[in-house]
């Protein structure tokens, strides 16, 4: 999913000051915001991220009636671990970042957990992105989209799918997703979900 700051749903990720992202070794390590001058940094989930992820997908999803649950979203990260990641940001956990591979023109069922991935490249479906909410509008959520097409450029991915929520196919338009009205998703994505994909960004192309 995907809804921007909410994804996978996926939203406003990042309202719309996503654009202050750098390419090569700066997606693998540390930069720091250009506002406040703190540290950013992506990294994997490691065991105790789970606290802090699960608090931000209930506070993103919780009202719109889509929160998967702990158990839900570890089996999510457990299928495809190195193309899941958090943000840290300002001395805490300020987001992350769920995908996995999927078929092209699929996506996960909300109401149950998630079984081993398929690990053919080919199609990486961004399931879930999430920016804490008061730290939404100042590109963070870039950091995380730029460090995962990397990721799905060096697993040979083709394209990067995602289900649009609560509004957000336009915000995803704007960066080069197009939606497959062919598609409907399964489960309870909600009647205004939209299924979308778009080829694999070049570096510097994520914006």
């Amino acid at each position: 999913m995907t809804d921007a700051a909410q994804d996978r749903r996926t939203g406003d990720a990042d309202g719309d000051a996503v654009h202050q992202r750098r390419t090569g070794d700066a997606d693998r390590g540390t930069v720091h915001d250009r506002l406040t001058g703190d540290a950013v940094r992506v990294r994997g989930i490691g065991a105790g991220d789970w606290d802090a992820v699960v608090a931000l997908e209930r506070a993103a999803y919780a009202p719109l009636g889509l929160s998967e649950g702990r158990a839900a979203l570890q089996s999510r990260a457990a299928a495809s671990p190195e193309t899941c990641f958090v943000l840290d940001a300002g001395g805490r956990t300020a987001g992350y970042v769920l995908a996995l591979p999927y078929p092209p023109l699929a996506c996960p069922d909300l109401g149950r957990a998630e079984e081993a991935a398929a690990d053919p490249a080919g199609n990486l479906h961004l399931h879930d992105l999430v920016i804490a909410p008061d730290l939404r509008r100042r590109g963070l959520a870039q950091h995380l989209l730029r460090r995962l097409a990397g990721t799905a450029r060096d697993r040979g991915d083709e394209r990067i799918s995602l289900v649009a929520v609560g509004g957000s196919d336009r915000w995803w338009s704007a960066r080069g997703f197009t939606p497959h009205p062919e598609v409907v998703p399964a489960g309870p994505y909600g009647a205004d979900a939209v299924y979308m994909s778009r080829p694999v960004p070049a570096p510097r192309e994520v914006s």
